[in-house]
């Protein structure tokens, strides 16, 4: 296994091979050097210039709704069929939205009743667009006007995920979609237990770590991130019971385990490849972004063309009598929170492409199975926050690692303090604003004659697209139901 070539995240299951073949800094930095400007450059600017300025954060207390407001997105068709499915899951979730009412108070109020704050299908092309028939500018968030906790109800096919992350940039956004209106009543009812009801979580968090046999991008997500992560929260946070299951423990039978069964924990943190299917492929849109388990003998070990099922958790190993009841969950793992309509990073999975080439890699863009089977069910999970398009594990072996690493430890930490875990993932959206903004600027500099370093370049492109990937599952006011004592 060579030691000078970057290792990418995922695998694909229907040729048994990397996602992505392993690179160099120099095969990378030609990739790089055709990528666009990000549509929402000045937005990312604003918030790093204001991230770093004396007064950071919103001016309001994250942790309390009366003050940052709380909303919900819905998608208003023109057809008048589609709309009534639409009303369908409006009134399944109205024991969530009358639970987010008590506690937002005014700020809930004028954004929940009516059409007129849905996104209009066909008509709302951009967050600015979209935020302007609200009368709110670009810039931070007002709560007077726009709430900061936003939950998106819809499918990435019809509200974009390009939406969404435009929208993270100064909010603090979720999404849910199901296919029926018994999910979604589900869901509603679970955070409405999970916040109401008696039933509290064991101060228990799992880390899950699997390292394959000669496969350095799940070797390094167990050295440089999972493992020190669960140390730093042993350490940090003595009343919580922090177990890590490194790679030896980390078979599918250990995740099952604690996916509903008997060793379910209040926060799951796991780090593994993630599954990744042609278009067309019969397991895409019900496995991809299924975790990787440390089943899988590795590159070098398997041979053979597929990837079987005994070697990855789906959505649909998840057992009926598995409880998830009051669970968080964070799946470091490519397509583990969903798939875009076209692939990132087209000019290297598709020889021949061009930066202007947009390849589709799905007949729609979708969300992961697992997360949503996880919510869409009685006693299931509350949120999980999972990767859109490939998680970039190989940020963690360069200069820009201790960084990286230190997001996920304060995500993680705000979690276990009991923040909502949309405050928690800003971490995230601020550490993609810093980078974003210094890589739009380095390459403007490129462009002008400027020479540049291929690995340092490399790093700072890895890094920006693996923060910007971040997207919740579930509503984004969610918090651990623990109890107070440890």
């Amino acid at each position: 296994m060579r030691t000078d070539l970057l290792y990418f995240n995922g695998i694909d299951g229907d040729t048994g091979s990397y996602d992505l073949p392993p690179m160099s800094a120099e095969e990378l930095a030609k990739v790089i050097l055709g990528e666009a400007t990000p549509q929402n450059i000045l937005e990312l600017r604003r918030r790093h210039e204001r991230e770093t300025a004396k007064h950071l954060g919103p001016e309001v207390d994250p942790n309390k709704l009366d003050e940052a407001g709380w909303g919900v997105i819905f998608p208003k068709y023109p057809e008048e069929e589609r709309q009534k499915k639409v009303e369908a899951i409006r009134e399944a979730l109205q024991p969530l939205l009358q639970l987010r009412e008590q506690q937002a108070g005014e700020r809930f109020a004028a954004w929940c009743q009516g059409t007129g704050k849905d996104f209009q299908i066909g008509d709302d092309k951009n967050k600015n667009k979209y935020l302007a028939r609200q009368g709110m500018g670009p810039g931070p968030a007002d709560p007077n006007i726009v709430p900061y906790y936003l939950l998106i109800v819809g499918s990435p096919a019809d509200i974009p995920y390009e939406f969404q992350s435009q929208l993270d940039v100064d909010y603090f956004v979720g999404r849910i979609h199901f296919e029926t209106p018994d999910e979604y009543a589900a869901y509603a009812a679970n955070v409405v237990a999970a916040e109401t009801g008696p039933k509290k979580q064991a101060r228990k968090a799992a880390f899950f770590s699997v390292a394959n046999s000669h496969d350095r991008a799940t070797q390094l997500g167990d050295t440089k991130l999972t493992q020190p992560l669960a140390d730093k929260m042993r350490t940090g946070y003595p009343d919580w019971a922090v177990q890590l299951y490194p790679p030896d423990q980390a078979y599918k039978a250990t995740l099952a385990s604690l996916l509903g069964g008997a060793e379910t924990p209040a926060f799951l943190f796991t780090s593994s490849h993630g599954m990744k299917f042609a278009k067309g492929s019969p397991r895409q849109l019900s496995h991809q972004g299924a975790l990787l388990c440390q089943d899988w003998p590795g590159p070098e070990e398997w041979t053979k063309p597929l990837i079987p099922q005994d070697f990855y958790f789906a959505g649909d190993d998840l057992t009926s009598a598995a409880d998830l009841h009051g669970l968080v969950a964070f799946f470091f793992a490519c397509y583990g929170g969903g798939t875009p309509l076209c692939d990132g990073f087209a000019r290297q999975a598709h020889p021949g492409g061009t930066s202007t080439t947009r390849f589709e890699i799905a007949p729609y863009p979708f969300l992961a199975q697992l997360p949503v089977k996880m919510l869409g069910r009685s006693h299931g999970a509350l949120a999980v926050v999972g990767h859109v398009d490939r998680a970039w594990g190989c940020s963690f072996e360069w200069g820009a690692a201790e960084t990286q690493t230190t997001v996920f430890e304060g995500a993680v930490e705000r979690l276990l303090k009991g923040y909502p875990i949309g405050w928690a993932i800003q971490y995230f959206n601020n550490r993609y604003a810093s980078l974003a903004v210094m890589l739009n600027d380095e390459l403007r500099e490129i462009d002008f004659g400027k020479r540049y370093d291929p690995p340092k370049l490399a790093e700072l492109w890895i890094a920006n697209n693996d923060a910007r990937g971040y997207a919740i599952i579930g509503d984004p006011a969610v918090r651990l139901p623990v109890d107070k004592a440890p």
